[in-house]
């Protein structure tokens, strides 16, 4: 479910957007989502493009 609400925050979705569309999801559940993305993406080696 993260990957889903990061690609609904990158289309322009607010989190209330997203708990409209998701109403099983509260904004706790929606912050835990961009968190737990965070945290892997800074586990996650970045390469820059050349």
């Amino acid at each position: 479910m993260a990957k889903n609400i990061l690609g609904l925050i990158a289309g322009d979705y607010l989190v209330e957007r997203i708990i409209e569309t998701y109403p099983e999801l509260s904004r706790e559940d929606v912050v835990d989502a961009l968190d737990y993305a965070s945290q892997v993406i800074d586990e996650e080696k970045v390469i820059p493009r050349a």
